[in-house]
């Protein structure tokens, strides 16, 4: 745990000391994210120049999840199309009973997830085409099933438009 809060730390602190504020690159974009539990499609909308909500529907080995996030987007490293985000909200889901997490049995009982989650990461527009590309780390408390802390990284690619 120790390990995860400094990397954690570490990896904020250098991208938020390098930040120059912009606005978006694009207005919204749908793909895929590949995280540490779930994989399925996501769409991100702008709701302005440096904020986004981001919708994702998360596939697992015996369930699912939706998740709702919140997000501040601003330039990273004074480089064109490169954004450091970080936000926060919540996800619903459901799975099997038996269901496995990280080689724990703690899914036996209990079906239902529900939780908080927060995000930090960067995402790059590549130029001169629509593809976005984005590497996170997911951090979530589990309420139904626990608490449970996991720090998932994540990697999405999205089509803007």
């Amino acid at each position: 745990m120790k390990k995860y809060t400094f990397l954690l730390s570490l990896v904020s602190m250098l991208m938020l000391g390098a930040l120059k504020v912009q606005a978006q690159d694009y207005p919204t974009a749908a793909g895929l994210k590949f995280g540490g539990y779930e994989i399925g499609p996501s769409i991100k909308w702008f709701a302005d120049e440096h904020t986004a909500l981001e919708g994702i529907a998360g596939f697992r080995s015996g369930g699912f999840a939706i998740t709702g996030l919140y997000e501040v987007h601003t330039r990273a490293f004074n480089v064109d199309k490169l954004n450091f985000f970080y936000g926060g909200g919540a996800h619903l889901g459901s799975l099997r009973p038996g269901s496995y997490n990280g080689g724990r049995n703690i899914y036996d009982n209990n079906r239902l997830l529900i939780g908080a989650d927060g995000v930090v990461g960067l995402e790059y527009l590549f130029p001169g085409s629509p593809i976005v590309m984005s590497v996170d780390l997911d951090p979530r408390i589990e309420f139904a099933t626990g608490p449970v802390f996991d720090l998932a990284p994540a990697l999405g690619i999205k089509y803007s438009f």
